[in-house]
Formats: C-alpha cells, sequence, structure tokens
C-alpha cells in the first residue's frame, strides 16, 4: 500500500474522533512491531502538511529481555526526526519469573500501559497514541463478548482520568493487511516480539476464528465493525451506511 492510500483513512479516523488538536504533544508507543512502526510513520508524514500543528515522540517500553536491541528503532526515530525515550522496566521478570503467569496477556499489557502512560506524562506528552487497527477493534468485541460476557469495545480515543492521558488509535480504519503492505512498501524494518506468549495467545486464537467465520459470512468483519460504530459502545459515532 502506497503512502498517499494509506493516509487516507488515517487521516479520516483522525478528523472523524477529533484526535488531534492544535499544539498536542504526542507519544506514540513503539514497539518495533508492523501496527506501531506504520502508526509512527504515518503521524511524522502526517505533521508535516496537518492544518493543526502537533509535536511528536516515540516512547518504547524496554521489557526486561537481554537479548533486547533497541538500536534499529533509535535509528528508525533519528531518520524521521522524532525524539526516542527508552523506558526501562523490570516487567519480563514480574510477569514471567516472578508471578509465572499462565496467562500472562492481561497483567504484561496493564503493565505495558501503565509504564508508557508514566514515561510520556513525565516527558511533557499528553496524548499516547497506539497501533489498534480494524481487526484489533472486532477481535477485541469478540474477546469481551465470549470470555466476558459484555457487548464492548476500546474507544477509539479515551480520557484516563488517574494520568490525565489521552488514548488515540489512528489506525482504527486500517486493516490488519493493509498495514502489512505499507510496510512492505515503506521497507520498515518490523522487529520481532521476545515475548514467549507470542503467537500462542487468546487474541491469536479469536483472530482464527473470526478468520474462519468471515470465509462462511460474507464481509463478516466489515459488518461487526459496522455495528460496533453503531452500537451505542461509549466512545463510538454513529455511522450511515455507505
Amino acid at each position: 500500500m502506497k503512502l498517499q492510500k494509506f493516509l487516507s483513512p488515517f487521516r479520516k479516523a483522525i478528523e472523524d474522533y477529533q484526535m488531534i488538536q492544535e499544539g498536542d504533544r504526542i507519544a506514540v508507543g513503539l514497539s518495533g512491531g508492523k501496527d506501531s512502526m506504520a502508526l509512527l510513520r504515518g503521524l511524522s508524514e502526517l505533521k508535516k502538511f496537518y492544518p493543526r500543528s502537533f509535536e511528536l515522540c516515540a516512547i518504547t517500553i524496554d521489557m526486561g529481555y537481554p537479548e533486547s536491541d533497541f538500536t534499529p528503532l533509535s535509528a528508525f526515530c533519528e531518520e524521521l526526526k522524532v525524539p526516542f525515550i527508552l523506558e526501562h522496566t523490570d516487567i519480563k521478570e514480574v510477569v514471567f519469573d516472578i508471578r509465572k503467569e499462565e496467562n500472562p496477556c492481561s497483567l504484561c499489557a496493564k503493565m505495558r500501559r501503565g509504564a508508557l502512560n508514566q514515561a510520556a506524562k513525565r516527558a511533557g506528552y499528553h496524548k499516547v497514541a497506539l497501533g489498534h487497527h480494524f481487526d484489533d477493534v472486532v477481535e477485541t468485541f469478540f474477546l469481551c463478548l465470549f470470555y466476558e460476557g459484555r457487548i464492548h469495545c476500546f474507544a477509539p480515543v479515551t480520557y484516563l482520568d488517574r494520568t490525565q492521558i489521552t488514548v488515540i488509535r489512528p489506525l482504527i480504519y486500517l486493516k490488519e493487511g493493509d498495514i502489512r503492505s505499507f510496510v512492505s512498501e515503506e521497507s520498515l524494518n518490523v522487529q520481532k516480539s521476545l515475548c514467549p506468549a507470542d503467537g500462542n495467545t487468546k487474541r491469536e486464537e479469536m483472530k482464527q476464528r473470526i478468520w474462519q467465520l468471515n470465509g462462511d459470512y460474507s464481509d463478516l468483519k466489515k459488518k461487526v465493525f459496522t455495528a460496533i460504530q453503531n452500537s451505542g459502545i461509549p466512545g463510538w459515532k454513529y455511522q450511515n451506511k455507505e
């Protein structure tokens, strides 16, 4: 996917949900995965011509894996002229060594979000951009339904009272395949996850189930996404069907 084609739904999501205001200071959660790399690349390009000026930085959470190498991420940020912040944590030790979590994703995600938000606040950034995309929206909806028994999904924009951080998700209109294509087109140096649970999670299981259902029911994911928009779930705005 070419840059201009990528930026069209990217900008539309930002404007539909008024994610960026004049003078915003936005910290991008940069894990090194395809989604966060595409997100930072998109925001750095948008910054050049968007009518509302904003500042960017990238924050990477060091989970504590000894084999971690953050040089490629630092170089990527230097290329984009975006300040790079590396936040050291002991999340790996707490989750896998001390608590030995059988299902580590929930605790790990909570700790990573906390570390990211605190690092952003310390650096003077009041918004945090995350790389959740179209498919993540649909998967989260089904995860909440199947495992929690509730109709729910994360919102495109979320204000966190405790930290006074606003979380934005500009990739929500882009499908995972679109992002994969964009990353390939841009030759972005995606980093392999070091998490021992990578590829063996409830989300990955749900992804496979949805993929199967999408083959049986035409445009299932698109219909579910539209249903989420029109459901009254907090943070989502009604969208007319095209």
